[in-house]
């Protein structure tokens, strides 16, 4: 639910706006991501924020490196902000299934950004086609400053601070290769048999997420033949025979061309988590898009750990 805030408001009326301009703040971390989600600018938002302040007596928000933290006063006043959203919301007739809107900013790796995000917001814009989604491809550790950001999707537990961190799915990489190279090479008849063998995966000096450092566990005599950092470029690269494809499994078993190799030794299990500010978490919006992003990943759990 968005709620849109004047940039001046009668006198009566003065802080339940400013609540309102103080819960974009909050949810978002950011002053600038706050202004545009209300269709201010920053220097409104910056007053109202200080008039808000005094009339509480005491801070609201204290500078961090990941943008706006709420002091203990901050959080006693979101709840009394999430009120008068709720009340604005029933005063104008949505007593039930309020349509919410807004933007939801999210990170994710190639393969989840690609096949299990757009699903989810599918479902969700069907039942409330006011929000949209920003989604950035990435694969790296969980920010511990995500400032402008709602959520990230990592692989590997993380370690993060004001934060939550929330197991989606564990997914499986598998070493793939193409039936036409299979033809050309032949089929090894066994792990041992790989050495030298041409490895297509991510480049070892960029990657920067230890739980994908597979490679070197369970095919250490393979030899690097294209690496990218783009997950895509690996399928397409072991589709095309340029090597063998150590591969995520929900994505490579969608292609006939592609014939998975050794799956009780050449096998990695890795897992999902979903990481967000806790603000962002009670925003409406997030908060069912993160439901729909659950049920998808429950939906795929055959295609992300295949037996």
């Amino acid at each position: 639910m968005q709620i849109m805030v004047s940039s001046t408001s009668p006198a009566g009326s003065a802080i339940a706006d400013d609540l309102l301009v103080f819960l974009a703040v909050a949810r978002s971390g950011t002053y600038v991501t706050a202004a545009d989600d209300l269709g201010l600018n920053h220097t409104t938002v910056s007053r109202r924020m200080t008039a808000l302040e005094r009339q509480l007596g005491g801070r609201l928000l204290a500078r961090s490196p990941s943008g706006w933290e709420l002091t203990e006063l901050g959080r006693s006043a979101l709840a009394e902000a999430e009120h008068v959203e709720a009340a604005i919301a029933r005063l104008r007739g949505d007593h039930e299934a309020p349509a919410l809107n807004g933007v939801i900013r999210i990170s994710a790796t190639d393969g989840f950004s690609a096949l299990v995000v757009p699903p989810a917001v599918a479902r969700l814009r069907r039942r409330h086609p006011g929000i949209s989604l920003e989604v950035v491809t990435t694969t790296r550790r969980a920010l511990q400053h995500r400032t402008g950001l709602d959520l990230e999707v990592v692989v590997g537990k993380p370690e993060v601070r004001r934060a939550e961190a929330i197991w989606l799915a564990d997914y499986r990489l598998g070493l793939y290769a193409s039936r036409a190279w299979l033809a050309e090479h032949g089929t090894p008849g066994s792990v041992a048999e790989l050495s030298g063998a041409p490895l297509i995966y991510f480049i070892d000096s960029m990657l920067s997420v230890d739980p994908l450092d597979a490679a070197p566990r369970i095919l250490p005599a393979m030899r690097d033949a294209l690496t990218s950092t783009n997950v895509f470029v690996h399928v397409e690269a072991t589709r095309g025979g340029a090597g063998l494809g150590l591969l995520p499994c929900f994505i490579a078993d969608r292609h006939d061309d592609l014939v998975r190799l050794f799956p009780a030794e050449a096998s990695e299990t890795l897992g999902y988590w979903l990481v967000s500010r806790r603000e962002a978490l009670r925003q409406p919006a997030v908060a069912a898009f993160v439901a729909e992003l659950r049920a998808q990943v429950d939906r795929m759990r055959g295609a992300l750990l295949p037996e």
